[in-house]
């Protein structure tokens, strides 16, 4: 029986991946801060505690070697360091990217946004050929270019796929933009006004989804880069409707031309750009087709959000959330920017 380790296994991405690689018939060993176990997970999945930091803690869970490391946390040069220092124990890697890496030519990316006219212009759909921006220390997205550019310099002799992956969704995550939807339902609130005429579009990554690449590549080591996204990419308004066929509830969406005004229209996928990538490069290279679609997922992804919401405050349940969209749910707006 081959052998895996996973790291960050207790998260939203590991979960799912060390469930598919038991399937598949792998001894996992799923490390994570806590060693928790997911209920679902089969029972023969080892559990260990792991704090990358301390020194040689991941050369010790791998021990005399594994077939497979999956790196879902990784975040920069140095966790890129710590898996290539593994290439005579390990016999191929896998570590999950972002397609935040990507820029246009004309040097915008993730890290512009905020700027004036700053939004990246991407060719619809992004190839992995597309540029990335240069690593660094920064940003997100530096720090990951910087994991890339490790992975890719020294990993010489392992076999190493990057996945990028897109807007992940899905149970246990920080920050579930599902939760802009979700949260209006149980609240209530009928009426919702979205930018950009409810057209942007930014491809969401289920991560049952992602977990079906890393088991793909567990298959077949290679040495390359890949989108790991869904199907499909819908646009902010047809996530509202699949989200409220779900929740079985009728809603009117009032549109914005253009940007949102102040926070009225504002959603954690409303883009004036498209971010949609390009998923031939799996589909030729692994054999990857979709396990879920964006609204097959759904139903799970509201279970679990009505459950987390469940007598707390929604800052409190998802305080990465409110930190990155701190007026996600102001309502006062809203009505106010519909009677003027």
């Amino acid at each position: 029986m081959k052998t895996a380790v996973v790291i960050g296994a207790s998260g939203q991405i590991g979960r799912p991946v060390v469930q598919a690689l038991a399937r598949d018939g792998w001894a996992v060993t799923a490390a994570s801060r806590g060693g928790a176990r997911d209920a679902a997970w089969d029972e023969g999945v080892r559990t260990v505690r792991l704090d990358r930091a301390e020194g040689t803690a991941l050369a010790a869970v791998v021990g005399d070697g594994c077939d497979l490391l999956v790196d879902v946390v990784a975040y920069d040069a140095g966790h890129a360091r710590q898996v290539t220092g593994l290439a005579g124990r390990i016999g191929s890697a896998v570590v999950i990217s972002s397609v935040s890496v990507y820029e246009d030519g004309a040097g915008r990316g993730f890290d512009t946004m905020g700027e004036p006219d700053g939004f990246p212009d991407y060719p619809v759909p992004v190839p992995e050929t597309q540029p990335t921006v240069a690593p660094g220390e920064a940003t997100y997205s530096s720090r990951k270019a910087a994991l890339e550019r490790e992975l890719l310099a020294r990993g010489a002799g392992l076999p190493v796929t990057i996945l990028r992956a897109g807007a992940v969704h899905g149970p246990y995550s920080p920050l579930p933009r599902e939760l802009y939807f979700v949260r209006r339902n149980l609240d209530g609130r009928r009426d919702r006004v979205l930018a950009y005429r409810g057209e942007s579009r930014f491809h969401p990554a289920s991560a049952r989804n992602i977990a079906e690449l890393v088991r793909l590549a567990a298959a077949r080591p290679g040495s390359r880069v890949l989108n790991a996204c869904d199907g499909q990419a819908p646009t902010v308004a047809g996530i509202g409707a699949a989200i409220d066929a779900v929740m079985g509830v009728e809603t009117r969406t009032a549109h914005l031309d253009g940007p949102p005004a102040g926070s009225v229209g504002q959603t954690p996928w409303s883009v004036p750009r498209p971010v949609v990538c390009d998923m031939s490069a799996a589909e030729r290279e692994l054999g990857y087709r979709p396990v879920v679609s964006y609204a097959e997922s759904l139903p799970e992804t509201v279970e679990w959000l009505t459950g987390a919401l469940h007598g707390r405050d929604w800052r409190e349940a998802f305080p990465l959330l409110a930190q990155a969209y701190p007026d996600l749910f102001d309502y006062a707006a809203e009505d106010a920017w519909r009677t003027a």
